[in-house]
């Protein structure tokens, strides 16, 4: 044996890394083996929520502008789903490669070095993996540990454990702010317009109100591919194309009907709290929810009062719902139903809406309780709404 490439699955402290660091051998991620195999460059994409939606609408603008991409990684949205070092072998010089990059694939880096790379934002999670908060946002920073003066390391200025991480970076820092503008490098929103500044010259790429995708947390997500983009050199008129025609990723604030004047979304993919509170957020109506599974370690008491904020009724499923449960019955709320399958959820929610109401899925918690992963989960909320109508 001369190395060991680790799935991201494995514990940093697991007996066969302790076997090769006693061995002297390298322990290596797979993403740093596929940088080193790399001809195409790697545009990175990492945080706790967003990272997915970013990687997929970063993809789309560079196709827009006619660049063959290659969207792999952590990625996982139905049909994508391509290893990095699979469009490392496959991918030539003119094209590019779009990663997303999780905590877990951080864990073994030496050289992976992106051309830009992307940090969304940090919030408590895999809290089951991590000794602390603070080893996790320290494993998020390998993001751009090897990056030098001429990369970029797009950032959020408003989070502030990513805020944190771009002051220590080495690369050119590029700031996006939903709500603030620099002069320089910087990608904002003034006076209800996306802008983004490269360099000191600045880029109108059309209304915030416009934009498919609702909610703040995905006009964040327009900023930072849109920045990823100017800053990687693709033309501005392709990126406000590419952004106002984006619909969105399945599993992630996913329409899936209109039944009874009610709106059913499948947000399967929300397996934290951060994300939870901001779909609740996104939505502004009255929402049934549909949340639990299995918990990382979360606190669950913020989505409680969120839930008191905005929900009309909680329905609860999986090993850990009655965590999320308390949580809300500690705010006063106490609209809450349980079920054992996903089909009695929606049931159960369908008689709890009324019209104008949304019934949405996000569960806050992992899904191997009941379902094989979060697209099993999401696909069996979608059969469920089906046969509702």
């Amino acid at each position: 044996v001369e190395m060991v490439i680790t799935s991201p699955g494995i514990p940093k402290d697991a007996p066969v890394h302790r076997l090769a660091l006693e061995r002297g051998l390298p322990v290596y991620s797979e993403i740093e083996a596929a940088y080193r195999i790399a001809e195409a460059p790697i545009l990175a994409v990492s945080g706790t929520n967003g990272k997915t939606t970013v990687a997929m609408l970063l993809g789309h603008i560079l196709r827009v502008a006619g660049r063959k991409t290659f969207v792999a990684g952590n990625v996982s949205a139905d049909e994508v789903k391509l290893p990095l070092i699979s469009a490392a072998m496959e991918a030539t010089s003119k094209d590019v490669i779009v990663g997303e990059i999780s905590s877990f694939q951080l864990e073994w880096v030496e050289k992976f070095r992106p051309k830009v790379g992307i940090l969304t934002n940090i919030t408590p999670d895999h809290m089951n993996r991590y000794k602390d908060f603070a080893e996790y946002c320290a494993t998020k920073a390998n993001l751009f540990r090897a990056q030098l003066s001429d990369d970029v390391a797009v950032i959020s200025a408003v989070n502030q454990p990513a805020h944190a991480i771009g002051q220590r970076v080495k690369s050119r820092l590029y700031w996006f702010d939903r709500g603030n503008c620099a002069t320089c490098d910087s990608a904002c929103v003034e006076e209800g317009e996306v802008i983004i500044c490269w360099g000191c010259e600045r880029f109108r790429l059309g209304r915030a109100e416009d934009l498919p995708m609702p909610g703040t947390h995905n006009l964040e997500n327009v900023l930072a591919a849109s920045a990823a983009a100017i800053a990687f050199g693709i033309d501005p008129e392709a990126v406000r194309d590419a952004i106002m025609t984006f619909q969105g990723v399945v599993h992630r604030m996913e329409k899936v009907a209109d039944l009874g004047g009610v709106t059913y979304i499948n947000n399967s993919m929300c397996t934290n709290v951060d994300a939870a509170i901001r779909s609740l957020e996104a939505l502004k109506r009255p929402t049934v929810l549909i949340a639990g599974g299995v918990d990382k370690g979360s606190d669950f008491g913020p989505l409680g009062a969120s839930i008191a904020r905005h929900a009309r009724h909680l329905v609860l499923i999986g090993r850990d719902g009655e965590l999320i449960g308390r949580a809300a019955r500690q705010e006063g709320f106490d609209a809450i139903s349980f079920a054992t399958t996903m089909e009695e959820a929606v049931s159960v929610a369908r008689s709890a809406a009324q019209q104008g109401d949304a019934v949405m899925l996000s569960p806050a918690c992992a899904s191997f309780d009941m379902f094989r992963d979060f697209e099993g989960r999401g696909e069996a909320f979608r059969i469920a709404v089906r046969n509702l109508s």
